[in-house]
């Protein structure tokens, strides 16, 4: 499969995830990254993908080591303060009756985040996200494409939350439709209220400061190499009066691999087995691991 189409965008594929939700993830500090990073791939990972109604499931996990020109300075636009995170997540459902469902049972997930989270936030985005744009014909990635992705993070200038959303959704928009741009989307969350924090995970920090509660999240992809150039366009020069006015804030996280577990309610082959093992089936072609005998084997634990 090719790792982008110059003719073919498959944005609207991510219509169906009607409600969505994004938190953001710190490991613990004593837990080692790579420690960290296969639990939250093959343990939690597996774990969160089982439990009923979940219609879509995405980790992104973000690289501390690489933060060199990933979005430009701006005057009078700062980076969010004390702002380190190992991830970001998406979990989302086809419909409130889904979500209603796997509520219901996920104190069993949320059990687990002790092991491997200090901290996790999850801004609730009940109008579900907006893919714009989106050129990469893998609808299912599970670790490093290639592609050159980033997660910004922005903090709104004042306190109208609508007023900063509307301007987000123009913003991306214009980015959008930039032909350098491979991917962008774009999540607009409520208002995060720290007297109800989420998720309801024990021994997991769920406070944020005043500068994090209204935040927009844009994931925006790049070919290798072309991502600096493109903010030196008149298109996006263009933009850097109007982002002073609405932006306080913003801070860029490198992706270093983008690992999809559920799609549309059907669990991928990483949802299944845990990530490494998907990659390493894929690796050595063996479709016999991919049969829909060896899947209900796995699901249930017979052969039917």
């Amino acid at each position: 499969m090719p790792k982008v189409s110059i003719t073919t965008d498959y944005a609207a594929r991510d219509a169906g995830i009607a409600i969505n939700s994004y938190t953001t993830v710190l490991r613990r500090p004593r837990v080692p990254h790579d420690v960290f990073a296969t639990y939250w791939r093959d343990v939690h990972g597996p774990l969160c993908s089982r439990i009923a109604g979940l219609g879509w499931y995405v980790q992104n996990h973000f690289d501390r080591e690489h933060d060199a020109h990933l979005w430009p300075e701006v005057d009078g636009i700062a980076p969010f303060p004390d702002y380190e995170l190992d991830g970001g997540v998406e979990i989302g459902f086809l419909s409130a009756d889904d979500q209603g469902v796997f509520n219901a049972a996920s104190s069993i997930l949320f059990a687990d985040e002790q092991n491997m989270f200090a901290a996790t936030v999850a801004y609730a985005l009940p109008d579900g996200s907006r893919t714009l744009v989106d050129r990469l014909p893998d609808p299912v990635p599970n670790g490093d494409d290639g592609i050159d992705r980033i997660h910004v993070h922005f903090g709104a200038a004042g306190t109208d939350a609508k007023a900063f959303g509307d301007f987000m959704s123009n913003f991306a928009e214009t980015l959008a439709a930039e032909p350098a741009v491979l991917k962008l989307r774009l999540h607009l969350p409520q208002t995060y209220d720290n007297a109800e924090p989420a998720p309801p995970a024990p021994n997991v920090d769920h406070q944020v400061p005043p500068e994090r509660t209204t935040i927009a999240v844009v994931e925006i992809a790049f070919e290798t190499m072309t991502r600096r150039a493109f903010f030196e366009t008149e298109a996006f020069r263009a933009t850097i009066d109007a982002q002073k006015a609405h932006i306080a804030y913003a801070t860029a996280f490198a992706v270093s691999g983008v690992y999809t577990y559920v799609r549309d309610k059907t669990l991928t082959i990483a949802g299944l087995r845990g990530s490494r093992a998907a990659q390493l089936i894929e690796r050595l072609g063996a479709n016999n691991q991919v049969a829909d005998d060896v899947c209900d084997l796995i699901r249930t634990g017979s052969l039917t």
